[in-house]
């Protein structure tokens, strides 16, 4: 079993959601349930697959279930949804719905947060 809390990926991948529900908290109210509601559920998932990739089961449960190749397998969803975040929060910036001052951390918290699960990815395929 893997800790999720000691890994640097899952510290960013948490401050980058409690930023992001920040940040759109100012958005427009008919985007409600459109693009701000896309944005907090990729930031979300950005940490929910970092967790569910270090969870483990007490019981090995046919077929077995996290293994490295599932680890990378989560590690690799919630990449993929750090990048998926980067592309809308930028949109949301350049539609007016962040301005600069909020813009710019999430903005920087997200690229990091990326990089450090790359990374993370890059070390566990050599």
């Amino acid at each position: 079993m893997r800790d999720h809390r000691k890994l640097r990926a899952f510290e960013l991948a948490d401050a980058l959601a409690i930023a992001v529900y920040k940040l759109t908290r100012e958005f427009p109210r008919e985007e409600l349930f459109a693009l701000t509601s896309q944005i907090r559920r990729a930031a979300v998932s950005v940490a929910s697959n970092i967790v569910e990739g270090c969870a483990s089961r007490r019981r090995p449960a046919p077929p077995a279930r996290h293994t490295k190749a599932d680890y990378v397998r989560f590690l690799d969803i919630a990449y993929g949804s750090s990048r998926e975040l980067e592309y809308q929060i930028s949109l949301a910036h350049r539609l007016g719905y962040a301005q600069d001052a909020g813009y710019a951390p999430v903005q920087s918290l997200c690229e990091e947060t990326g990089k450090v699960l790359n990374g993370l990815l890059r070390s566990l395929r050599t």
